[in-house]
């Protein structure tokens, strides 16, 4: 089963732009995300509750590993959600959003190795550099340029995002593997909340449109993503390298602009569909071993 946790993530992850684009028209960012994180909490608590009464109780873990979830969720959550939350609601484009996000592949093969010890073999960096390639062909055509250009705080949010999920992704391989993902997901979430929470109360209102997209787009988020996604993004940095789970965010555009194609009736050209096909080969060869 667990070999196509991959898919099944690229599939799932996908579908939080999905969301978004569902629900952010009707809540503010962080008021959104805070919410979220709330319900999240209040139903991975009840369920680390309810197995303790089961076969296969979810182990607390140690107050060390406490700490370190709370800063991988400070960082993967609060700080990479939020900041790419506000960007978009700033007027950013979400293609240039991905693009900026795309490179996180190439920023986490460089620091596993100095970091973690992890090799990154020749056909390994051919599959990245693929990826990006690829990753830019799906985006582009998505692209929207104004006269006045590119906007630049949005811009640097959205970079200083994709560099807390590259911290978070190599602290959790590095510090946080070792513990039960349902517990630890509970605390990641701790640790997003606070500075969604924070930012929120300071310059938000906490006010929501209760509409029907709202809705099913937040219950979708915190079920399926938040929880759903998230323990299979946690297993897969455990058991593998995380230069190569990295690589399966280059998947994720192309598997966003498909369902976008069915959902919203969003446009797909020949261009888009190359830039999927390098994709794929780029994560095939990220995931290449070296030969031996």
């Amino acid at each position: 089963m667990t070999r196509y946790f991959p898919a099944f993530f690229v599939v799932l992850w996908s579908t939080g732009f999905i969301g978004a684009r569902m629900g952010m028209p009707y809540a503010e960012p962080a008021s959104f995300l805070s919410l979220r994180y709330v319900l999240a909490i209040a139903l991975l608590g009840g369920l680390v509750l309810v197995t303790q009464m089961t076969k296969n109780p979810a182990k607390w873990p140690s107050w060390r590993l406490v700490g370190h979830s709370i800063v991988v969720g400070i960082f993967l959550h609060g700080l990479y959600l939020g900041g790419v939350f506000w960007a978009i609601d700033q007027g950013l484009s979400a293609g240039i959003s991905a693009m900026i996000i795309g490179l996180q592949p190439l920023i986490v093969a460089l620091l596993a190795g100095l970091v973690l010890g992890e090799k990154v073999n020749m056909r390994n960096w051919l599959g990245l550099l693929i990826g990006v390639v690829g990753l830019g062909l799906v985006i582009l055509p998505k692209m929207e340029f104004t006269g006045s250009g590119v906007m630049l705080v949005p811009v640097l949010v959205v970079m200083m995002a994709m560099f807390a999920s590259t911290f978070a992704t190599i602290y959790q391989k590095k510090f946080a593997t070792n513990i039960d993902v349902r517990t630890g997901t509970f605390w990641q979430y701790i640790g997003a909340l606070i500075p969604s929470a924070i930012y929120a109360s300071l310059f938000e209102t906490f006010t929501f449109d209760w509409t029907g997209e709202l809705i099913f787009a937040l219950v979708w988020l915190v079920l399926v993503l938040s929880i759903a996604g998230v323990f299979m993004l946690l297993m897969l940095i455990r058991d593998g390298s995380v230069a190569k789970v990295s690589a399966l965010y280059y998947l994720v555009p192309a598997s966003t602009a498909i369902i976008a194609y069915f959902l919203f009736g969003e446009t797909l050209n020949l261009l888009q569909l190359f830039g999927m096909a390098l994709c794929a080969i780029g994560v095939k060869f990220a995931f290449a071993k070296a030969k031996t």
